[in-house]
């Protein structure tokens, strides 16, 4: 039953998640409030860390570890088939049907529309995710600093490599043991 369940949650992610990985973040954050068993929303601020960290897209990152810190291997291959399968069919249906719209004042209609709707759903996660992070969990003093002083680095070192500020995090985690 758990298979289905991770096949359904993440296929209805995948379906209605528009405007790539940081999209996904208001359905995991509803997942893990219906089936709190699959995860907290400390696991899911550790899953937006680790997918950002990692290579690949964010939201299948995440599924994948949603999938595997549910119900392991196998969950993990379901939870990131179930997102991408979505994304592929409707990729399919569109690639067969888009000359007779291309130039349609309706889908561009649709796209005008979707943008700001993405966009307000990417701010309100990320900010119910720095409430979660900041306010309800037991905020360690260590963890704001380094917080506001890697934002400040960032401000201050704009043409460094996003890469360097991931290792760089991920080093001074491990050092001071975040």
């Amino acid at each position: 039953m758990i298979y289905l369940q991770l096949t359904y949650e993440f296929f209805k992610t995948g379906l209605f998640a528009v405007g790539g990985g940081l999209a996904t973040l208001p359905f995991l954050r509803e997942i893990s409030a219906v089936h709190p068993d699959w995860y907290s929303l400390q696991e899911l601020s550790n899953m937006v860390a680790i997918a950002n960290a990692t290579p690949g897209p964010i939201g299948v990152n995440m599924a994948t570890y949603a999938g595997f810190t549910t119900s392991g291997v196998i969950g993990s291959i379901l939870a990131t088939l179930s997102l991408t399968l979505p994304c592929f069919l409707v990729t399919w249906i569109v690639s067969k049907v888009l000359n007779k719209f291309h130039n349609s004042i309706y889908v561009e209609g649709v796209f005008s529309g979707l943008r700001p709707a993405v966009v307000a759903l990417i701010s309100v996660a990320l900010l119910q995710l720095a409430k979660d992070v900041f306010i309800t969990q037991s905020l360690n003093i260590k963890q704001l600093v380094f917080f506001v002083a890697l934002f400040v680095f960032t401000r201050i070192h704009k043409k460094d490599h996003t890469i360097l500020y991931i290792v760089l995090g991920a080093v001074l985690g491990i050092i001071f043991k975040m």
